[in-house]
């Protein structure tokens, strides 16, 4: 009987207590995102996605960038989307720069449909900061019957 006994401690769980134990849990992800003074860059790039028997209609809401600053990607049915951003606000005094702040980011966003798009005919219009894309779906193709002769 005595070879069954154990020796119990009720307080060694509390000579480790570590009241920090959680923290970097908690920091973790505040840690890896990167400072945004202008709340609308760290904003995704909102979209609407239709679409019919012929192609997908999609619509990205991109205000305040050129059009010249939009880059389109499409391989296969994967669609790429992304804005350079540039802003500079300035405040002045009788002529005098008093506070001038820039910013300079990037927004976005990539996603798949369901069939692969003809990247040949793709369109797309940037329009008061909406950028809409007309991708044409491919025909099902590159495979042939064969007979058995």
């Amino acid at each position: 009987m005595s070879n069954q006994l154990m020796n119990i401690d009720p307080f060694s769980d509390l000579a480790r207590f570590d009241p920090f134990r959680g923290l970097d849990e908690l920091f973790r992800d505040v840690r890896t995102m990167p400072m945004r003074w202008d709340a609308e860059a760290g904003q995704p790039i909102k979209l609407d996605v239709s679409e019919n028997e012929q192609a997908y209609t999609v619509k990205a809401e991109i205000p305040g960038v050129k059009k010249e600053d939009i880059k389109i990607d499409v391989a296969g049915n994967r669609v790429t989307i992304s804005a350079q951003m540039q802003r500079e606000t300035e405040d002045k005094k009788d002529g005098t720069v008093i506070r001038r702040e820039r910013f300079v980011g990037q927004q976005y966003r990539s996603f798949a449909l369901a069939q692969d798009v003809d990247d040949a005919k793709a369109e797309a219009r940037y329009e008061a900061g909406i950028l809409e894309l007309k991708l044409p779906k491919k025909a099902p193709g590159g495979s042939r019957k064969v007979t058995v002769s």
